[in-house]
């Protein structure tokens, strides 16, 4: 604990000092953008630490839950590169280690032989179940100080964000 007081009073000592130097910087937002990123890095550290054993990475473990929590248990590797923002050469490296560890199948699709689809084997389902309950004391420890009411709020709060970077993203990227 006494690690992350520290971080976070060099993190707004910092801040607060680039301010000086720009001082239209929006003291605010910086400091809340750098929240986010300290505290998801963070968990990401976490989450990945505890994914070693497996010989799996948060990217392998996030393909991996979104095809396990899929209605059909598969999907393809193009609707996995958008929900799990990777490229699709990224896509292709995660389909081969999940393949390899025979965590999913790879094949042709049923209505259209061209296009690949990835199914979570049952091998794939175990794992899941195994390395889930362990996390839930992290996950629950990491939001142990906030009320049910704060847990409505982040939530909603953090969805406005994301939704307000969707929309800058989009229109920073057209020609």
């Amino acid at each position: 604990m006494k690690q992350m007081h520290e971080c976070l009073a060099r993190m707004d000592e910092g801040i607060t000092r680039v301010r000086e130097f720009i001082p239209e910087l929006p003291l605010q937002e910086v400091m809340l953008t750098r929240l986010l990123l300290l505290v998801g890095g963070n968990l990401l550290d976490e989450l990945e630490f505890n994914l070693k054993p497996y010989d799996l990475n948060d990217s392998d473990f996030r393909t991996l839950m979104m095809i396990y929590s899929s209605p059909s248990g598969s999907a393809s590797p193009t609707e996995l590169c958008e929900y799990a923002q990777q490229s699709a050469t990224n896509m292709t490296r995660i389909a081969n280690v999940l393949v390899k560890a025979g965590l999913v199948t790879r094949a042709a699709s049923a209505e259209d032989r061209r296009r690949v689809v990835l199914s979570i084997t049952t091998a794939g389902k175990r794992l899941v179940r195994k390395i889930l309950p362990p996390l839930f004391p992290q996950v629950l420890g990491a939001f142990a100080s906030l009320s049910a009411s704060d847990k409505r709020t982040l939530d909603r709060l953090l969805r406005q964000i994301a939704l307000n970077i969707d929309s800058l993203t989009h229109t920073d990227r057209r020609p």
